[in-house]
């Protein structure tokens, strides 16, 4: 399958932004997984619901938020503007919204492997001199690894896929903001483009797929070092 020149700018762009949407996302994913999984505190529910709620919102809703609050107009968007950072039509905010589409299944990935491990083995490390936080990074962390890879799986998988929200932010421009989803519907829209569109939606059906089957496996994993922990 030969890609053109402008297909391979689209899957270049894809990677880039999904990359760093998960760059941008797993270190608070993990600290509001841990959060959700091990303490109890006022307010728990709404959080769940805030998390998640990317997941049930349509994404031209996430993506039009994003512009008001993010746009150069926005209160974030013009205080970051005056600093250099432009995130509203820009590769930039493609990143952001894809992290934000993917926040909400990685957190759910790492919540259930924390929520797997026995809270005894933190406390025996206590016992032992460990504080919380070494025992979270000697005990917690290592078991949870494969959850962790789970959940930043399946955030680039969705960053991938993402359309709504990031159309709706940084628009369809092609070499600047046009990810794979954006360039299948340009190509969809102009007589001729069949052809670039099947070879994209080939590549988007290899890359979900993939990380389908790679997620399934880390899971696995997860639950065979549980179990001999």
């Amino acid at each position: 399958m030969t890609l053109h020149a402008e297909e391979w700018a689209a899957l270049a762009l894809s990677l880039k932004v999904s990359v760093w949407a998960v760059l941008l996302s797993l270190p608070l994913a993990l600290a509001v997984a841990w959060l959700l999984a091990r303490r109890e505190f006022r307010g728990k529910a709404l959080l769940s619901a805030l998390v998640h709620l990317p997941l049930v919102l349509p994404p031209v809703v996430t993506g039009y938020l994003l512009l008001i609050v993010f746009g150069r107009n926005g209160a974030v968007g013009g205080f970051l503007a005056d600093l250099g950072i432009v995130l509203a039509f820009r590769w930039t905010g493609a990143a952001l919204a894809a992290a934000i589409m993917g926040f909400p299944l990685m957190v759910r990935a790492i919540r259930l492997a924390i929520e797997a491990v026995d809270p005894k083995l933190e406390q025996a490390a206590a016992t032992l001199g460990a504080g919380r936080v070494a025992g979270f990074i000697l005990v917690t962390l290592p078991l949870i690894a494969p959850g962790i890879l789970a959940g930043a799986v399946l955030g680039f998988a969705k960053a991938m896929g993402e359309f709504g929200a990031t159309i709706t932010f940084v628009a369809n421009i092609p070499g600047q903001t046009q990810t794979l989803p954006s360039a299948i519907y340009a190509f969809l829209q102009v007589p001729g483009g069949e052809a670039s569109a099947l070879r994209l939606v080939g590549l988007s059906l290899v890359v979900a797929l993939g990380a389908v089957l790679v997620s399934e496996w880390l899971a696995r994993k997860v639950a065979e070092r549980i179990g001999r922990g």
